[in-house]
């Protein structure tokens, strides 16, 4: 039974990898938006910066496991 629960949570094709990469990106810019709100000016660009940077390290790292995943 926990397994099948688990296997829910398991990304194993780049579409289901590229919804979550978009779901991360779009948590990622409204993060930035609220940076903007609370830090105007300089420092909060680059708050700004730093958000969306963090979800292409992760998504390319995502895409990269599933790469790896098909090797074994």
């Amino acid at each position: 039974m926990w397994t099948r629960f688990a296997r829910l949570f398991v990304i194993k094709t780049k579409f289901e990898a590229f919804l979550v990469i978009y779901g991360l990106g779009l948590g990622a810019v409204e993060r930035g938006v609220h940076y903007l709100q609370q830090y105007p000016g300089y420092g909060g660009w680059m708050l700004f910066a730093a958000c969306p940077i963090a979800v292409f390290m992760a998504g390319g790292r995502i895409i990269d496991s599933l790469e790896h995943g098909r090797d074994r």
